[in-house]
């Protein structure tokens, strides 16, 4: 251990990577078992912070300290050792953690941190996760782009082949996002056969792809809506189960089976989002560009 933790880490540099790992997934251990003793309203633990009756969300300190401790990082980059660099990186992951736990809040402009919509910030928390981990590990995104072979080479050639290699990647990773393989899109940029898999393999029916290309095509569509029932099933079931363990459920109910919520929660959750994707031009009236939920969103000016 203390060998790959020498030369994997250390000596490549990965030490604020791994600081900045451990600083995330701490705080977002601790600010989870804070909120739910708080809900439980544990006597000896303290509550929500309040001045003057304002709840204060975490969200909010997450981003002090990501300016604070990422302001500092870049003040420091040229001249700062590791040690400092590990140092600001733990906190700016305690920030990061703070404020992606909250993550669903500033999408949806509301507080629903204990409602179904909350578990966005879960899905963003794994993500931020799985990401980190990957790079830490050596993994990098465009793997066929070599940053030092392309300063270090004098060939336009190499150079030119770096180029087109990478943006061979992200046209791939383009393609899989728009047919709405969110997880695949990231990973595969990590793993180039994950991306050529997602960009042939047939579309979600409800991503834009599929609006744009599987409007005429109905068996196409019937096969996009039957393979996303048949494999989101089990992988929303366990996702379910996870942010269960992790979050909590959505209401303080008696029960007790995380198993058969699980089940229940995934075929609702498929009822409502397996559907087909409308025609890309409708007829009917569409919301504003305006953020939803903001004053005077969707109305004229």
């Amino acid at each position: 251990m203390s060998d790959w933790l020498r030369h994997e880490i250390i000596e490549k540099g990965r030490l604020p990577l791994l600081f900045f790992l451990l600083g995330f997934l701490a705080a977002f251990l601790f600010i989870r078992f804070s909120v739910r003793l708080i809900r439980a309203q544990v006597s000896w633990w303290p509550g929500n912070v309040t001045p003057g009756g304002q709840h204060v969300h975490h969200v909010v300190f997450g981003v002090v300290t990501m300016v604070i401790s990422g302001g500092a990082l870049i003040a420091v980059y040229e001249n700062g050792g590791q040690i400092t660099g590990a140092v600001l990186a733990t906190l700016f992951g305690i920030g990061a953690a703070l404020t992606l736990d909250e993550f669903a809040l500033i999408f949806y402009l509301n507080d629903v941190y204990w409602e179904e919509e909350g578990r966005v910030s879960v899905d963003a928390v794994f993500v931020a996760l799985a990401v980190t981990g990957l790079v830490l590990l050596g993994l990098q995104p465009l793997e066929l782009a070599d940053i030092t072979d392309f300063h270090e080479s004098t060939s336009w050639g190499v150079r030119a082949g770096i180029i087109a290699s990478s943006l061979i990647n992200l046209g791939l990773a383009a393609i899989v996002l728009l047919k709405g393989k969110i997880w695949t899109g990231l990973v595969g940029l990590f793993f180039l056969p994950l991306l050529l898999v997602g960009a042939i393999r047939v579309s979600r029916p409800g991503a834009p792809w599929a609006r744009w290309r599987y409007q005429g095509r109905p068996r196409k569509m019937r096969r996009s809506l039957a393979r996303e029932r048949r494999y989101r099933r089990p992988v929303i079931r366990a996702k379910i189960f996870v942010q269960d363990l992790v979050a909590g459920q959505p209401t303080l109910s008696t029960v007790r089976d995380s198993v058969e919520h699980s089940r229940v929660a995934a075929e609702a959750e498929l009822d409502r989002t397996v559907h087909a994707a409308p025609p890309p031009i409708s007829s009917t009236g569409v919301a504003s560009g305006t953020i939803d939920g903001l004053p005077g969103s969707g109305t004229p000016t």
